[in-house]
């Protein structure tokens, strides 16, 4: 990403990183707080990039929160994505794992650190986490759209599930800025400006889409959720 600019004197001191290995660098501290917080069991952290190369990142990872858990575990969805972990990290090799290879050898109290899961991948992550004591850590997952197309009662199970995460680490770009999550601190946007990337707001919950528009936009997100309000019962009323 760009060089960020100092951010203004009365924004937080939070900077965007300015690459790669720096952004690795804020998550790893990042997962290892929350960790070692007593503020969940389940976080995710991620790196929303096209075309990022996911595998070197999460072995590189893992060897750093072995740190934290001699007894990690690194798991996979599927035994493909497994196997080239292995191959690329063979000192890693035992600790490394997929989805169905974890289930008939789980450690309930180990730290895991899952790579990639995917809306095809729902059923089975979610039957692994509910039976797992100890902390997860999701790297690259993809849940939000899990729910679709399916009966109202798994639907509710399935939003209770995705709602049990919190964010450890995030960083996204956006058009014309960009999104950033480090635990412990409140989600940051970032507005991209000709000299660099420039602080513009913090909320404690991760803005929907429509605010981040507005935000970047210079508008009112409040004034816009209430605009989107009325036309959702407006449209509501025609169905009924």
């Amino acid at each position: 990403m760009p060089d960020a600019a100092e951010p203004a004197s009365d924004a937080p001191a939070l900077l965007l990183p300015a690459d790669l290995l720096k952004a690795e660098a804020d998550l790893l501290k990042a997962v290892k707080a929350a960790v070692a917080s007593s503020d969940g069991s389940r976080w995710g952290a991620t790196l929303r990039f096209e075309n990022l190369r996911i595998l070197p990142v999460a072995l590189r990872l893992a060897e750093a929160l072995k740190t934290v858990d001699p007894d990690l575990r690194v798991l996979w969805p599927d035994a493909g994505a497994a196997a080239l972990a292995r191959r690329d990290a063979p000192q890693m090799a035992s600790a490394i794992a997929d989805f169905n290879q974890w289930s008939r050898q789980a450690d309930p109290d180990a730290l895991l650190l899952v790579v990639g899961p995917q809306p095809s991948d729902y059923d089975d992550f979610m039957a692994l986490c509910e039976t797992h004591r100890g902390v997860v850590v999701m790297l690259n997952g993809r849940l939000e759209d899990a729910a679709v197309g399916i009966g109202s009662v798994a639907r509710q199970r399935r939003r209770g599930f995705v709602s049990s995460w919190q964010q450890a680490y995030w960083l996204q770009p956006l058009d014309g800025g960009a999104l950033m999550r480090v635990f412990p601190e409140d989600w940051a946007l970032f507005r991209q400006d000709p000299d660099g990337y420039r602080w513009l707001s913090n909320s404690p919950d991760r803005p929907d889409p429509e605010s981040l528009s507005a935000l970047l936009a210079g508008e009112d997100p409040d004034g816009l959720k209430q605009q989107l309000g009325n036309v959702d019962r407006f449209l509501d009323g025609l169905s009924k």
